[in-house]
């Protein structure tokens, strides 16, 4: 129907410094963007969905919550970014369907590194 809601097309954080925060996603987390502004970037992941980061004109910038990027293990996937220079939390939480591990960008954004039990991509 014309009203249901089919799906989400992007998920996007607030940021306080474009520039520093597209260095962030791209040299850290190794996010190639597919599209690029002076004060954004959306970046095309490889499942379809889009992630984006935006920086108001305004001072409307909160910090986010929310994001859990896919990853086939949080483990070696928080080592692997931190070794990049990513804040991210030491202890790795185990829930009875998923690991996760948290963590933060250069803008105060968390996010979560979650690897579904039993997954395969």
């Amino acid at each position: 129907m014309a009203h249901d809601i089919n799906g989400i097309d992007i998920s996007t954080y607030l940021v306080k410094d474009a520039v520093r925060a597209k260095a962030f996603y791209r040299d850290v987390m190794g996010m190639r963007p597919t599209w690029e502004a002076e004060q954004g970037a959306e970046y095309t992941l490889n499942d379809g969905a889009t992630f984006g980061i935006w920086q108001p004109d305004d001072d409307s910038f909160v910090p986010s919550r929310g994001v859990m990027f896919s990853v086939d293990d949080a483990k070696a996937a928080a080592e692997h970014y931190r070794s990049r220079g990513a804040s991210i939390d030491d202890e790795i939480f185990e829930s009875p369907v998923c690991f996760m591990a948290f963590g933060e960008d250069t803008e105060g954004n968390r996010f979560i590194l979650h690897q579904r039990k039993g997954a395969t991509h």
